[in-house]
């Protein structure tokens, strides 16, 4: 009797540990399954590349994106471009928080940008510097623009003070003390030759070539017409205000991810490109 008691006592106890035994093994292969997955997750998280929205609206600018596309996506961040027709909708993406940056316009631009829309768009960096000019159909010197002269010039405020301060630059015109680059036609004190300033929207100006005297173009502008800054009777000097920037929000400007944009946009593969495919009509601001 006692011998069956303690075989049943020797079964007992070996079927408990038998379970116990189980239990361990399968708490250890969930642990490890779980950890494994975890570790998986974790190692594809830190592999994955980063998302990026840029907009813009010239091609020279989303080719110089497309050139820089390899030395982001060695920094792990994969950029999709995002192309638009107007000078409008980059900011207008980029306040709504539709992209992260954008890559067309200069500081003063962005700024009035602001000023008007409640805004908080910042400049991430200078890329290149764009040389602004007035192309005459009619006439190779702006000494031969006769007497009442029609000019074409842009509508934005930000262009018309930039053309205007071009043409005092260029003793074409006066203009009140202090106004530099805000001037309005209002503020012109001395127009000799009484040049009539016709404000035409900025992606209209090239059709405008045919029709006035003179007309100020930017270079992507100017170039479906056949013409380079070469052909420009008059320009303005360089100033970092004007350079086409890279732009972000407050909130996003010093995130990884436009930093590693701003310093591609900013190397020697971009200086390469500008001089391979744009040395007449861009020179690099970094």
């Amino acid at each position: 009797m006692m011998k069956s008691k303690k075989n049943g006592l020797k079964q007992w106890f070996g079927l408990a540990m038998l379970t116990v035994l189980m239990l361990t093994l399968a708490a250890c292969g969930s642990k490890s399954s779980d950890g494994g997955a975890q570790g998986d997750s974790t190692a594809s998280q830190e592999g994955e590349m980063q998302q990026i929205k840029v907009a813009s609206s010239l091609s020279a600018m989303v080719d110089m994106m497309e050139a820089i596309k390899p030395v982001l996506e060695k920094d792990g961040i994969q950029l999709e471009i995002v192309s638009v027709s107007d000078n409008i909708q980059p900011n207008e993406a980029l306040k709504n928080k539709e992209v992260d940056a954008n890559f067309f316009q200069h500081k003063v631009f962005m700024e009035q940008y602001n000023e008007n829309n409640d805004a908080n768009l910042v400049m991430v960096t200078p890329i290149y510097h764009i040389i602004y000019g007035g192309y005459s159909k009619k006439y190779n010197s702006i000494e031969e623009l006769p007497e009442g002269a029609t000019i074409g010039i842009p509508n934005d405020p930000a262009n018309i003070g930039r053309s205007l301060a071009m043409f005092a630059e260029n003793g074409m015109i006066t203009l009140k003390d202090g106004v530099g680059m805000d001037a309005l036609q209002s503020d012109i004190t001395g127009n000799p030759k009484n040049y009539k300033f016709k404000e035409v929207d900025l992606l209209m100006l090239g059709r405008a070539y045919d029709d006035v005297d003179m007309v100020t173009l930017y270079p992507a502008y100017a170039s479906p017409l056949g013409l380079t800054p070469k052909d420009a009777i008059v320009t303005e000097t360089l100033d970092e205000e004007f350079a086409i920037s890279l732009v972000a929000r407050e909130d996003n400007k010093d995130s990884e991810a436009i930093q590693k944009l701003a310093a591609a946009l900013t190397s020697d593969e971009a200086r390469k490109f500008i001089e391979e495919n744009h040395k007449d009509t861009m020179i690099p601001a970094f």
